[in-house]
């Protein structure tokens, strides 16, 4: 059984930083690349960072400079730190992963106060 579990999410001011965190269990980590998305109320989900196996990252036009993905092959957790957050990035947070088939979390919760 392959589980990805998202912690860090809260409530924070505008500017303000938060550091999400994905937790993988049950898949052999390295071998795929790990994505971020997220849904706000009324919207559909988005593409928010991705980065493979090699490290390279990528991202929504939207958080390039104030968003930063990584991740730690021996934990097996990926991390999002965001930060100048926006009340525009208040949504729900998901990680991603394609190995056979499509893997989410279950999401954790991003509002930003203006």
């Amino acid at each position: 059984q392959v589980y990805l579990t998202e912690s860090g999410g809260g409530l924070v001011q505008a500017g303000g930083s938060l550091r999400l965190s994905c937790k993988a269990i049950g898949l052999n980590f390295r071998l795929y690349s790990v994505n971020w998305y997220r849904q706000a109320p009324g919207k559909e989900r988005e593409f928010v960072a991705r980065i493979d196996t090699g490290h390279t990252t990528d991202y929504t036009d939207s958080v390039k400079g104030r968003f930063t993905i990584s991740r730690d092959n021996v934990r097996r957790t990926s991390d999002l730190q965001m930060n100048s957050l926006k009340p525009e990035d208040t949504a729900i947070y998901y990680c991603n992963i394609v190995s056979s088939r499509n893997f989410w979390g279950q999401g954790t919760q991003v509002t930003v106060s203006s």
